[in-house]
């Protein structure tokens, strides 16, 4: 019995030591960590792809130095540590985490790889190992580098947000930042402005001189209005037709004379001829603003609307003028003209 027994534990011990050199030669970049956190298995692609040596974390809780400049759990620490719920704050996108008892769990991210100096943007699996009695043996995670396809994916998803004759944001790129922004604006407590621009009697341009001449007229207004940005995080979007769009994160009503008065200016000095219909002679636009602290019960659209008023009354009052949206109404000590 006690040589039968002798057997089973030689083999057992066989097969352990047979896993652990398996997961070591794994084309996969792969880690495992004991029940406490620290690190059992660092394996020789994890290696590669963190430029971080075994021996510096195996019996470790410093495997997150392979990824990050600071202390920072990694997908398989918050299986460790129950601490699943942190999904959404540590990571750009993730699998349910109600399976992930069960499954383990899917997420993805950005990594900065502090020893290769490199960014990476990685898809992380990790998954618990129980014994029979459902006590945690181990959580192993598993890492691919999907940074060529993320770049691939980013730059199609750039494309498809741009106008193809202004090259500007197009509408759907315009839906996409402003809710991105509103709800940023609405978790700070900050103020959000929108401008809406329209070409002036821009028909006439067109009957007058052609579609093409239209298309080049719109090309000019678009670039001056990329011109007018002087903030990284200013947005400029072609709305539909002859209208287009400014989002000014963070502006307030002042701000936003500002940036109309600049808009206004730079088509000046633009100076593209509109003899049939133009005021002056040349292509001018009319500014509609309007500034919202957003609250919970209000929408983006709400701005819009706002905006969109103003714009009304700015070209109703004579074109080639702003004028601001303020608590509910037309300002007219905002209107410039």
């Amino acid at each position: 019995m006690a040589k039968k027994h002798m057997h089973s534990q030689q083999l057992a011990d066989s097969a352990r030591a047979f896993s652990v050199k398996l997961m070591q030669f794994l084309v996969v970049p792969t880690f495992v960590l004991d029940p406490h956190g620290r690190v059992l298995i660092w394996n020789r692609a994890c290696e590669s792809l963190t430029g971080l040596d075994a021996k510096e974390v195996v019996g470790t809780k410093n495997h997150w130095r392979g990824f990050y400049e600071t202390p920072r759990a990694c997908l398989a620490d918050l299986i460790v540590e129950g601490r699943i719920h942190e999904l959404d704050a540590l990571y750009v996108t993730h699998g349910a985490p109600e399976i992930m008892s069960t499954f383990g769990v899917h997420a993805e991210n950005w990594c900065h790889m502090p020893r290769r100096g490199i960014d990476l943007y990685l898809a992380i699996d990790a998954g618990p190992i129980y014994d029979d009695n459902g006590a945690l043996l181990a959580v192993v995670e598993t890492l691919r580098d999907i940074s060529v396809q993320k770049h691939s994916q980013t730059a199609l998803e750039r494309l498809a947000s741009v106008d193809g004759l202004t090259g500007v944001l197009n509408r759907r790129g315009f839906d996409d930042q402003l809710t991105l922004e509103w709800n940023r604006a609405l978790r700070a407590g900050l103020p959000i402005t929108l401008l809406m621009i329209d070409v002036d009697n821009f028909k006439s341009f067109n009957d007058h001189y052609g579609h093409q001449l239209g298309d080049e007229c719109l090309r000019t207004v678009g670039r001056v209005l990329g011109e007018s940005v002087l903030r990284p995080n200013d947005i400029v979007a072609r709305y539909g037709g002859e209208e287009f769009a400014f989002i000014l994160p963070g502006a307030d009503s002042a701000g936003a004379a500002v940036v109309a008065s600049r808009i206004r200016d730079h088509m000046a000095a633009a100076a593209i001829a509109h003899q049939p219909g133009g005021i002056d002679g040349q292509v001018t636009v009319s500014v509609g603003g309007a500034t919202l602290i957003p609250l919970a019960d209000a929408l983006p659209a709400d701005l819009i609307r706002h905006a969109d008023a103003a714009l009304y009354a700015a070209k109703s009052n004579g074109r080639n003028r702003f004028v601001s949206w303020q608590n509910g109404d037309h300002s007219p000590s905002h209107a410039l003209s």
